[in-house]
């Protein structure tokens, strides 16, 4: 196995173990606080790097585009994810989360005047049936109290497919050391009042404060870090493979840390999101 690959494997179970510590930390620290320390410290680990290569010009040009772009790349996302962690599982979150490549061919429907094609169309349909199958193996209901962490998870989704667009139309040729660092920070410091407003009634335990620290340092800062080489030896599309790796790792480390049930249904739903995603990123031949 090359670097590359064991970038790309490392990457992925950094991104979701993301998960498992959303989901250790949640319940003590509430979604908004433990959303505003992860954007707080990623950026003062990212912030010196950004200033050592001389970005700090570009951040203030593009300031407001970068910052419209990071509530909806990190904030609101994150945010939304948190909150539904409390609830679900981290390997049933980590699947969710891999419906973001559907949620971005939705978005270039009309953002990038793409047509809906047929092998698309079978992809967001087969992705919509994992969904469904998803929340089935978990014994939902269909209630609003089983819904409404689903469709968080869908709406962070939609909301990366949404930044992944408008951050190539509004920000085109911009070093992603910028606009990642300029992201976290407007998304910090968004939230920093809201956190302020929703502080834990209690001191968390360590282990809470460890998974903050992992879910910061590790899962975000070193993981834009990783994923950035990556993307300047492999290109973004192969870089992007690593969407397939993800849900393995969340539904990994769910099952041997929080001792988390992994269903056939589960693996079915998992199994027909992916295939979805593969089926939008397939092109017939000329």
């Amino acid at each position: 196995m090359n670097r590359d690959m064991v970038g790309l494997v490392v990457l992925a179970a950094l991104w979701g173990g993301s998960f498992l510590f959303m989901r250790v930390a949640v319940p003590e620290l509430g979604a908004l606080p433990l959303i505003a320390l992860r954007l707080t410290l990623a950026s003062l680990v990212l912030l010196p790097l950004l200033l050592l290569r001389g970005g700090l010009p570009l951040w203030r040009q593009h300031w407001l585009r970068i910052a419209v772009v990071g509530v909806f790349l990190s904030a609101l996302p994150f945010c939304l994810i948190a909150w539904a962690s409390h609830s679900l599982p981290a390997g049933v979150a980590s699947v969710l989360n891999a419906t973001t490549p559907l949620m971005t061919a939705l978005w270039a429907i009309p953002l990038a005047g793409e047509r809906m094609r047929l092998s698309r169309a079978a992809g967001l349909l087969l992705g919509l049936a994992g969904v469904l199958v998803l929340m089935l193996g978990r014994g939902a209901a269909f209630d609003v109290q089983s819904l409404l962490p689903v469709l968080a998870m869908l709406g962070a989704t939609a909301c990366y497919g949404w930044s992944g667009h408008m951050a190539r139309r509004w920000l085109p040729g911009l070093p992603p050391l910028v606009t990642a660092t300029g992201s976290l920070c407007s998304g910090a410091l968004l939230l920093a009042p809201l956190a302020l407003l929703n502080l834990p009634a209690q001191a968390p335990s360590p282990m809470v404060w460890g998974a903050v620290l992992a879910l910061a340092v590790g899962c975000t800062s070193l993981a834009y870090l990783i994923y950035y080489r990556l993307i300047d030896r492999l290109g973004a599309t192969r870089a992007s493979s690593v969407t397939y790796l993800v849900p393995v790792f969340g539904v990994l480390w769910g099952a041997l840390f929080l001792h988390e049930q992994v269903g056939l249904l589960m693996l079915l739903g998992g199994l027909l999101i992916l295939g979805g995603v593969l089926l939008l990123g397939w092109r017939p031949r000329s």
